[in-house]
């Protein structure tokens, strides 16, 4: 979240608790889990280009669709944006399925996430830590 923190023309504005959560649609390790509310002036590509370094830098490897990994640092949504392009989809095709995304993310952002949605995904098993 630090490293974040110092990316050009970008800031950490909150924060949620982590979470550990069983592997949804992957098999492994149980992962750990938070959401980062960030004001940023970057673009929503070159955000997540950054996003994508970072990853890199520490040692993530994408050998096939799921893999487990040291570091995934995905882009949720950017402001009101809507975009459906070959590199970035947001908001996040995926985001209302998984509990891992909703909790976190109802924690710092209530007004993202609705009680319907945090219900659909009440039999993922996640424990806030």
């Amino acid at each position: 979240m630090e490293v974040l923190d110092g990316l050009a023309q970008t800031r950490v504005v909150s924060r949620s608790s982590v979470y550990r959560s069983a592997p949804f649609e992957a098999t492994g390790p149980d992962f750990f889990n938070a959401v980062v509310a960030l004001e940023t002036e970057l673009e929503p590509l070159a955000l997540l280009a950054e996003l994508q370094r970072l990853e890199l830098q520490a040692g993530r490897e994408r050998p096939y669709r799921n893999a487990p990994r040291t570091l995934d640092l995905d882009l949720l949504l950017h402001g009101a944006a809507v975009l459906d392009t070959p590199t970035l989809t947001l908001p996040h095709p995926r985001m209302l399925q998984r509990a891992f995304v909703l909790l976190p993310l109802a924690e710092i952002a209530p007004d993202r996430v609705t009680p319907e949605q945090i219900a659909a995904v009440a039999g993922q098993v996640i424990e806030r830590i």
